[in-house]
């Protein structure tokens, strides 16, 4: 039996893959906004500590 079988039983199954879209273009959207928003500075000292 194929998987999408299964997901024809699922009651509002339309559902999952726009919220998982829309939860992984916040992530990715947080992401480069914290990484172009933060001090370049903070973050060469961050680069620079060294690893036990």
């Amino acid at each position: 039996m194929k998987f999408t079988n299964y997901l024809k039983d699922i009651h509002n199954v339309s559902i999952y893959p726009v919220f998982s879209l829309i939860l992984f273009a916040a992530v990715f959207a947080g992401v480069v906004l914290y990484t172009f928003g933060t001090n370049r500075k903070k973050m060469q000292e961050h680069a620079n500590i060294p690893i036990k």
